[in-house]
């Protein structure tokens, strides 16, 4: 980098991880996608990659090794969150409110600064603390440069060099105010654009110990926006190596908790076996039963890993242990959940309405969105647990009537009858069960659209939505990338895993070995 850096190259540099921090990292994720997509073939478990598992006594752990061991798992969560997470962001600690820790803080900090002052009113005043001040405002200003900063190096080092202010100091000619004077200024040259109102706040104090508290405040916030600049910046080559980095760490909890695997064996024989018993249905002609005598179908662990992550988007979180290697991504998995719930009644509404009200009135743009629009902000609390879903589909109901009634009037077409509305008011409430048909329709159509999409990978043109989605289209597609992004991820790191467990006989308990 040129030694001629100027405040504004500094302020681009800023604006463009710090405004807007994801804009590089979409592509950088799409990349990583693709890529993953087309080293799934290379690493897919072979005769010389993986090897059988094999059978191991249990044996002694030590206390070391179980730190040593918790400390490798919370390393692979933090990396996995910076990859998977593109809104992931490292936040400004704050202890809790009446919390000891917090009140320590306090006093401590307040007797320094009471110190601080006291020297500073001093006749002559003594520096002491405040040039202890000045070196760790110097080293942290440093921390902020490339190291292609050559030219700030040198200003901050040249104007802060302690010696010299420890000789001003006992000459009496420290100007101190001309000292903080220099650090806001490089503060503002080097901060990200949102700290920009902070610093200028900075130039308004003149009584130096209120002034020194609030530049350390300041710059504690330029070190969270350093460090989210870092994750940035790493994100891209992390992605690249993260796979290799978390199956390594797996497979060291493995070596010390060989049960690890059982929860995700379980998983993946019920999606195997499930997966079968359809394909056997399937294969079927129309009204004869399974027969035992009948080939057995043949699944890839591909499509078996695709179906066991499905079978994910409907998992009991609260009588069902999760499957291990997808432990991380459990609130990921919960949040699709909750979307597609409420994408399910959303679009069953939407259905209902448009086949029982007059015909063509889904063909309204603006009614179709205006009616969208409010029924997705009825359901808007539909995660929360006093959320009554009945209650909700029968203002729904009234709404909707009022809304037909409304573009009908509009187009001059003749009003709904009062049976028609009354109908339509009941079929809508209705949909609160979980087993009312037009909703499992729906259900069954958007899993089966997540199916597709999840095989089709990066062919283009993408799957068409099944009839009655495309109300929803547009919300199903951005879950539907949410969810192929996260499990092609977790199929790229644990797929050995999963084709071992697949090619052995059911429920064996072993010890994974994968190199």
């Amino acid at each position: 980098m040129s030694e001629n850096l100027d405040k504004s190259s500094v302020k681009e540099a800023g604006k463009s991880t710090s405004s807007d921090p994801e804009r590089g990292l979409a592509d950088a994720a799409e990349r990583s996608d693709e890529a993953l997509q087309d080293k799934a073939k290379s690493d897919s478990p072979s005769p010389h990659r993986v090897r059988r598992p094999h059978s191991s006594p249990a044996r002694f752990v030590t206390v070391e090794e179980l730190v040593e061991t918790a400390k490798g798992v919370t390393n692979m969560a933090l990396a996995h969150e910076i990859v998977v997470n593109g809104d992931f962001r490292i936040q400004p600690a704050e202890l809790p409110e009446d919390s000891l820790e917090k009140k320590v803080k306090e006093i401590v900090h307040k007797a320094f600064w009471d110190c601080l002052s006291v020297q500073l009113s001093e006749d002559p005043p003594t520096y002491d603390h405040a040039i202890k001040l000045v070196g760790e405002i110097k080293e942290t200003l440093l921390s902020f440069l490339l190291p292609g900063h050559t030219r700030l190096r040198n200003q901050i080092t040249e104007v802060l060099d302690l010696d010299l202010i420890k000789q001003e100091a006992e000459n009496g000619a420290l100007d101190i105010s001309k000292l903080a004077g220099f650090i806001i200024g490089m503060m503002g040259t080097l901060c990200a654009p949102a700290r920009d109102e902070e610093v200028k706040k900075l130039k308004d104090i003149k009584e130096i110990v209120p002034l020194f508290r609030a530049i350390f405040s300041v710059l504690d916030l330029m070190k969270v926006d350093m460090a989210n600049f870092a994750v940035s910046s790493i994100r891209p080559h992390l992605m690249q190596q993260s796979v290799e980095y978390e199956r390594k760490k797996f497979q060291e909890l493995l070596e010390k908790q060989p049960n690890s695997l059982d929860f995700v064996t379980q998983w993946l024989e019920e999606a195997s076996d499930e997966l079968m018993t359809q394909k056997r249905k399937s294969a079927l002609p129309a009204g004869e039963e399974a027969a035992g005598s009948r080939d057995t179908p043949v699944l890839s662990p591909v499509a078996v890993q695709n179906y066991a992550y499905l079978k994910l988007l409907k998992w009991d979180h609260l009588r069902r242990p999760f499957p291990e290697t997808v432990l991380m991504d459990q609130a990921r998995f919960q949040e699709l959940q909750l979307q597609l719930e409420h994408l399910t009644v959303l679009g069953a509404v939407l259905l209902v309405t448009f086949s029982m009200a007059a015909p063509g009135i889904s063909s309204q743009a603006d009614f179709a969105m205006k009616l969208k629009t409010m029924v997705k902000i009825l359901l808007t609390d539909m995660h929360l647990p006093s959320f009554q879903l009945r209650d909700a589909l029968t203002t729904i109901g009234e709404k909707v009537c009022l809304e037909v009634s409304s573009c009908l009037a509009l187009c001059g077409a003749a009003p709904c009858t009062p049976d028609k509305e009354t109908a339509l008011k009941g079929h809508i409430q209705a949909l609160a069960s979980a087993d009312e048909p037009v909703r499992r329709l729906m259900e069954s159509r958007i899993l089966t659209f997540l199916e597709t999409y999840l095989a089709w990978g990066h062919q283009k043109p993408l799957p068409a939505v099944p009839g009655g989605l495309g109300p929803v289209q547009k919300e199903l597609e951005e879950v539907a990338v949410k969810f192929v992004r996260l499990v092609n991820y977790n199929k790229m790191v644990f797929c050995p895993y999963y084709d071992a467990i697949l090619t052995l006989p059911p429920r064996r308990n072993v010890l994974w070995s994968i190199q």
